[in-house]
């Protein structure tokens, strides 16, 4: 057994595009579901 032990291999990679994002999801997706609805009622009343 050696005296000095090797210390454990880092796995270091960029961060990605889908990784930032993926946060934020679960507050956008509601907000862009919710417009979307306000658009499509707002379509539906102007064209009644």
């Amino acid at each position: 057994m050696s005296s000095s032990p090797t210390p454990p291999a880092v796995d270091e990679h960029p961060l990605d595009s889908t990784e930032a994002v993926l946060p934020y999801i679960p507050v956008v997706l509601p907000l862009v579901g919710a417009v979307l609805m306000f658009l499509l009622a707002f379509i539906a009343v102007t064209l009644a």
